[in-house]
């Protein structure tokens, strides 16, 4: 039997008590891992549930914008020349019904907050002065864009006014570049210039289909009377954009355009009293429309509503995405409007609008292929940001293993 003295009998406890202390530390560490790892995991699950539902939602309203924006765009532009085309001749009119709806906007402001609850913000809460002197500004704007837009519907074919306000779309490029640092791709620099030529066959070759009784000069007032439109409108959508950075959710963006559209509605009436407009539709629903009176005021309450339609939809797009996607959502609807106008009213659709609309349809699909590669590699870098930062987590715990078994041997080799 081999008998140890006492020094080194203590000597070998404590190593011994060293060692199972460090195996504690070891495994404490080791749980300390395991359940990093697992609220890792737990974040990352809770992450990507959050952002699928997100995006759905995301996608939902797009949808529902972009609706809004084809119905209410086709459905506006055929119903002011409807409007034109059976005698109703003020523009003014005209005019006004394109933002009298306005009170229409109340009920997506009010119902999330009173009847789906799903909402706690009140309506009309968050709204800074800035903001409502920029809406009131901006809406005596779109009032004048409204004006010049109606006298452009009332001499152009409806085909050929919806083409030349294609042209806004350049505009809206190089607005959007000053106002919001828009970055020019290849994408959106094809579609625009696509969209441009288009613009500049139609007005070198299309004069020859105006209406017989339009005089040549009417025509041209006509047709710079929708580019102004155009200009206008172009300025409209960066400068939205730049304001709505600003703006939380979509109810105060309906806000914005209410007070917007306030502001319009009061130029317009102003313009109305001024010109005896009011008088005017009575005696245009009367003895003026040639329909009868009660397809005068059907037309003029759809076009109330069709109107909100569209700058609903517009302002959406806007919000969800950029000024110069809802630009180019805008013009991709102007082929609809041309094949509108030659179904409904018969409009000439001869070889150079043809080629016109296969530009504009061009032009759009370059844009829309564009923003799938973008979106594409958004989410292709999102996930590679994700696996660097799951990488680090496991080096870093890696670092810390190495550190412990360091601090261990070196311990042990102290003690021994």
């Amino acid at each position: 039997m081999e008998f140890v003295s006492q020094p080194q009998q203590e000597e070998h406890d404590d190593l011994r008590g060293n060692l199972k202390e460090l195996m504690i530390i070891d495994n404490k560490n080791s749980d300390e891992i395991v359940q990093i790892q697992m609220h890792h995991d737990q974040v990352e699950e809770t992450n990507m549930t959050s952002s699928e539902t997100t995006k759905k939602c995301y996608m939902f309203f797009l949808g529902i914008n972009y609706m809004l924006l084809f119905i209410g765009s086709i459905s506006s532009s055929l119903l002011s020349k409807f409007y034109f085309n059976h005698k109703g001749d003020s523009r003014w009119v005209s005019t006004w019904v394109q933002s009298a709806g306005f009170p229409l906007l109340l009920l997506p402001i009010y119902l999330p907050f009173y009847v789906f609850k799903s909402t706690h913000r009140k309506p009309f809460t968050n709204l800074t002065p800035k903001m409502l002197l920029l809406s009131i500004v901006i809406g005596f704007f779109l009032g004048l864009n409204n004006l010049l837009f109606s006298w452009g519907n009332s001499y152009l074919p409806v085909s050929t006014n919806s083409l030349v306000l294609s042209s806004q779309l350049v505009f809206t490029l190089i607005t959007s570049v000053i106002i919001v640092k828009q970055k020019i791709t290849y994408t959106n620099l094809n579609c625009v210039v696509l969209l441009t030529i288009s613009s500049v066959m139609l007005a070198l070759g299309s004069s020859h289909d105006k209406p017989k009784d339009l005089t040549k000069t009417k025509y041209f007032i006509g047709f710079f009377s929708t580019i102004g439109a155009g200009l206008l409108f172009a300025l409209y959508l960066p400068l939205m954009e730049k304001i709505y950075k600003e703006v939380s959710c979509y109810s105060m963006v309906m806000e914005m355009q209410i007070v917007m559209e306030l502001a319009a509605t009061v130029l317009a009436t102003l313009g109305m009293i001024i010109d005896d407009g009011f008088s005017e539709m009575k005696k245009e629903g009367k003895n003026v429309f040639d329909l009868g009176e009660k397809a005068y005021w059907l037309t003029v309450m759809f076009n109330v509503v069709t109107w909100q339609f569209c700058f609903m939809g517009t302002a959406g797009m806007v919000f969800l995405t950029c000024s110069l996607t809802g630009g180019v959502c805008m013009t991709a609807l102007m082929a609809a409007n041309v094949l509108g106008g030659v179904i409904v009213f018969g409009d000439n659709f001869g070889g150079i609008k043809v080629v016109s609309t296969l530009l504009c349809i061009w032009g759009f699909s370059s844009y829309l292929y564009g923003m799938y590669m973008k979106r594409k590699e958004e989410e292709e870098e999102e996930e590679k940001k994700k696996d660097d930062s799951l990488e680090k987590l496991i080096k870093n715990d890696n670092d810390n293993d190495k550190d412990e078994q360091e601090n261990m041997t070196e311990i042990v080799t102290l003690n021994t």
